[in-house]
């Protein structure tokens, strides 16, 4: 009998552990290449952007990549994290500790107004009204000046020392904010990581491949798509609070549909359904942005080229594709 070689070479049994266990740990993985992230890139400011922005995406992800619902508000969650951060600091007189949290809730309550009306709908409707509602809350924050600055954008609070386990850090030096920062990160990462291994990961993850299959097998797909819009806006909050220790001030801007327009692009370069993709689109558009900037300022035109070409030749992302190329983590993303 003649047998015919496929031409591809099994992949080593050493290689298929190393990728198991780098899987079966992905946390940790991803919090050590975040760790080393500021020595790799240009700049320590670029660095604490990418750190942002991939926690904002990364919760983002959750919604879209893992449950299939395509929200065009998001700057809603980043933003309400952002400024009630702020507000707490500044006008309340919180401490950095109970600010966060205080933002991280409201977010999640803001997520579950939006997500009760939203969720009603499917396909473009839902990207519409998520769309439309994350607008209003732009223009609500545009007319209460007196609490968001208005058009200034908010201003008044900054924190320069942040006390952790007794000692008590220099937080405007750039390499201590970013540490700082990433143990908010780290918690974000981590209750990601949990809700994906959790039998309600199983179930987003059902209703994203056939909604009808998964109501056919018992679950509650409304109440389930409501949970995980929290979720997902919870995780994008934490993303606008660290934006906001890191700033010492709340842009306007961070409400507005074009930030909703960047964390999609930044998720479909890096890879929707990966676990480690929102932080590399994340970091591509960041440093494409701080790159092409130098050239041109109409840099827009050259990031959005680039975009097109990811799409259309990558579309599973960087990421995502690169995780195809590994037999084993295919599985394990």
């Amino acid at each position: 009998m003649t047998v015919h070689s496929t031409g591809e070479a099994p992949p080593l049994p050493q290689a298929q552990r190393l990728f198991a266990l780098l899987a079966d740990h992905r946390v940790l993985v991803s919090l050590v290449a975040l760790a080393l992230l500021p020595w790799l890139l240009p700049s320590k400011a670029l660095a604490v952007n990418v750190l942002i922005y991939g926690v904002v995406v990364m919760g983002y992800n959750l919604l879209f990549g893992y449950t299939g619902l395509l929200s065009f508000g998001h700057a809603a969650f980043f933003g309400t994290g952002a400024y009630l951060t702020g507000i707490a600091i500044g006008r309340w007189g919180l401490p950095w500790f109970a600010a966060v949290p205080l933002a991280i809730a409201a977010s999640m309550a803001l997520a579950a107004l939006i997500g009760t009306i939203s969720t009603r709908t499917r396909g473009i409707y839902f990207s519409m009204v998520t769309l439309a509602l994350a607008q209003l809350v732009y223009y609500v924050a545009l007319q209460a000046s007196s609490f968001t600055g208005g058009e200034n954008g908010l201003r008044g609070f900054t924190v320069d020392h942040i006390g952790l386990f007794g000692a008590q850090v220099n937080f405007l030096d750039p390499v201590n904010k970013y540490y700082v920062l990433m143990v908010l990160a780290a918690i974000a990462i981590w209750v990601q990581s949990r809700i994906l291994n959790s039998p309600f990961g199983a179930v987003i993850e059902a209703i994203r491949e056939n909604e009808q299959r998964a109501r056919a097998c018992g679950y509650d797909v409304e109440r389930c798509k409501l949970i995980v819009f929290m979720l997902s806006g919870a995780i994008s909050a934490v993303g606008g609070c660290m934006s906001a220790l890191h700033l010492s001030i709340v842009p306007l801007d961070i409400l507005h549909y074009q930030t909703s327009g960047m964390i999609v692009m930044m998720v479909l370069l890096g890879g929707a359904r990966s676990f480690f993709g929102p932080f590399v689109g994340a970091a591509v558009f960041l440093i494409l942005e701080d790159v092409v900037s130098l050239w041109t300022p109409h840099w827009q035109i050259v990031v959005g080229a680039i975009f097109v070409v990811f799409v259309l030749f990558l579309p599973k992302g960087i990421w995502g594709t690169f995780l195809d190329v590994l037999p084993l983590a295919r599985q394990r993303r």
